[in-house]
């Protein structure tokens, strides 16, 4: 694993799609390659069925070019995407040789689905105050330990310090809310290895959607884990998206990695935060290369 991760755990991450094309060319060599899917929950709009059918389809296309390649659904909801990560690093931590393509796509342009939303009072329009505003999207990103890297010669975009997933037991549903205890175990256990406050997160890109809900549930996160960040701000892309949903983990990361690369990071950790429906809070922390 790559010497800049405290304890020796960690991924280098590699979220382009030309870069994953090659990829594709070096990695078929007879390594092992897993795909891990995130997808939305449940839903109308969106049944097991269709979520089996996508698995079962992307399987036939690798099935086409390796029989070392599985297809796999390793998360549902926003936080889907986290959890894959989360499955690639311990895949990488035993297999070294072995490459982990995260996959997170959403879509909500249903009609069923936008009906839905409607009557649980969630779809962005007047008279609704906390509701959201549905988005489309994918993402993918290509994991590997720094060993598989340097053997493919492929420079990293950034390094995985850590990610986490926890359940949160008060759902939306709850007459309470939510006090914000599983995303904060979410992001105490991805910051993990690092020396705080030293090392504190600079910047904080979340699923956060205009619900109040998940906003309140911040607010105590920040709370309870002060130490965390340098500032408890955080940068919300559904200003500029919509709600991408399960595609939300890799976007996330994905902005992180281009910050990196393009020069205007806020600082050299980046922490993205996502929750689902379901309580199931994902926390992913990701390190410019660049830092040792």
């Amino acid at each position: 694993m790559s010497t800049a991760i405290s304890s020796g755990a960690g991924l280098e991450l590699k979220p382009s799609a030309q870069r994953e094309a090659r990829l594709g060319v070096k990695i078929l060599y007879g390594g092992r390659l897993r795909v891990l899917l995130a997808l939305p929950e449940a839903r109308p709009g969106f049944s097991e069925s269709d979520a089996a059918w996508i698995v079962e389809s992307l399987a036939a296309r690798f099935r086409a070019k390796t029989s070392r390649a599985t297809v796999e659904l390793a998360g549902r909801g926003h936080a889907g995407a986290i959890r894959a990560v989360e499955q690639a690093m311990e895949e990488c931590s035993k297999v070294w040789d072995s490459l982990c393509l995260v996959v997170g796509a959403e879509s909500y342009h249903h009609a069923d689905t936008f009906m839905w939303l409607e009557r649980g009072r969630r779809f962005a329009q007047p008279g609704i105050r906390s509701g959201f505003t549905p988005g489309e999207g994918a993402g993918g990103l290509a994991l590997m330990s720094a060993g598989l890297r340097r053997r493919l010669g492929l420079p990293p975009l950034a390094i995985v310090r850590g990610a986490r997933t926890a359940q949160e037991a008060r759902l939306r549903e709850s007459e309470t809310g939510s006090f914000g205890v599983g995303m904060t175990q979410a992001v105490l256990g991805a910051v993990a290895g690092l020396e705080l406050p030293r090392e504190a997160v600079d910047i904080v890109y979340t699923d956060i959607n205009g619900e109040r809900y998940r906003s309140e549930e911040w607010a105590f996160v920040a709370l309870r884990a002060p130490t965390a960040w340098k500032a408890p701000g955080y940068k919300a892309p559904s200003d500029c998206w919509g709600d991408v949903g399960a595609a939300f983990g890799a976007l996330g990361a994905i902005l992180a990695v281009q910050a990196f690369a393009r020069g205007y990071a806020r600082g050299p950790r980046t922490l993205v935060m996502a929750g689902s429906d379901s309580g199931l809070r994902g926390a992913l922390l990701l390190q410019d290369p660049q830092v040792s």
